[in-house]
């Protein structure tokens, strides 16, 4: 039986040149849709099962388009295809329930790849997706994980600001339901065009587990390093030196505030090195059996007037949800 794919573009060519570009061993029915009303309108009219997407089109766009879907639950997986590269499009866009995005002009091989990677051609594999993309973070439990993350962060940032003699920027956290596949796609955003270094801790306590994932981007060591003034020539060993004191400092701040908060004490194992001096792509890679479905909270450092930027990522197995869920609705009690 014929896949039904929905593709969505205000362009005529984009839409022509999008079907011409799909794997032609592929059996799909194609429908077009002009603009985000008429795409909503189709997807609860025909139900595809597969809908690629363009983001910047008039009268409602591919955010909100994917907004629309999260809210009237319509089952349909999402590619978004787009001109806008920024890593934040890439990053909201996952959140927002897309599996994937593919940059315009849409590269056949690459579209084919995507297509491969996701097993959106078995129809066993999708229905798998579609029942996983279902399972959304409930906006008063994200509030919560936020609140918590927020007062954790806070602590943690204070610790960094004292030893540095700082301002540090603190970001609202993300909160998401991840695949390894989305939490490759959410590392791959954070910077594509830098090399990066990276250190994973391992906690567990109370029933729940997980890992601390940080990253430094390694244009930050120069200015860390001037900072705790440390005088002498960098090299490979020194760098190793700042980020573990710098993930020291983050991951033993932040788990300890969590664990206040949760009431339940967290044992941390021994750091581990993931990479250094590597891109994103290649960290993750060497390292992503590590990670499997998780409850992912990425926290974004910066430092104002200063080029240093740093990324936390607290990774949740899936086995811990039930245990944060009781303590989540504790705390949600009147």
């Amino acid at each position: 039986m014929s896949t039904s794919v929905l593709i969505c573009d205000d362009s005529k060519l984009a839409r022509r040149q999008l079907a011409r570009s799909l794997p032609d061993d592929w059996d799909i029915k194609v429908e077009f849709a002009e603009d985000g009303v008429d795409c909503i309108e189709q997807i609860k009219a025909l139900g595809p099962e597969i809908l690629f997407l363009d983001l910047n089109m008039p009268q409602m766009d591919g955010y909100e388009v994917l907004q629309a879907i999260q809210k009237l639950d319509l089952n349909v997986l999402t590619v978004v295809v787009s001109g806008d590269i920024q890593p934040n499009a890439h990053q909201r866009v996952i959140e927002l329930g897309a599996i994937d995005f593919i940059q315009k002009p849409c590269d056949v091989q690459k579209l084919a790849d995507i297509i491969e990677h996701h097993g959106i051609k078995d129809k066993a594999m999708r229905e798998r997706l579609s029942h996983r993309l279902g399972e959304q973070v409930d906006p008063d439990v994200r509030d919560i994980y936020q609140e918590l993350t927020n007062v954790a962060m806070g602590q943690a940032g204070d610790l960094l600001a004292r030893l540095l003699n700082v301002f540090v920027e603190l970001p609202i956290p993300n909160v998401n339901i991840l695949e390894v596949n989305e939490l490759d796609m959410a590392l791959r955003s954070i910077d594509a065009n830098a090399t990066t270094s990276g250190v994973c801790q391992g906690f567990i306590g109370g029933g729940v587990s997980g890992e601390a994932l940080l990253l430094l981007n390694d244009s930050s060591f120069k200015e860390i390093a001037s900072l705790m003034n440390y005088q002498g020539e960098l090299n490979n060993k020194i760098e190793l030196e700042l980020l573990m004191d710098i993930s020291n400092i983050l991951i033993g701040a932040i788990l300890t505030g969590l664990s206040r908060q949760l009431d339940m004490t967290f044992s941390q194992g021994h750091p581990v090195v993931l990479g250094q001096h590597c891109d994103v792509s290649d960290l993750v890679k060497a390292n992503k059996s590590r990670w499997q479905r998780t409850l992912a909270i990425e926290i974004s450092y910066g430092i104002e007037n200063h080029n240093i930027n740093c990324d936390l990522m607290l990774l949740f197995t899936e086995d811990s949800l039930k245990t944060l869920k009781y303590k989540v609705a504790y705390l949600l009690e009147d």
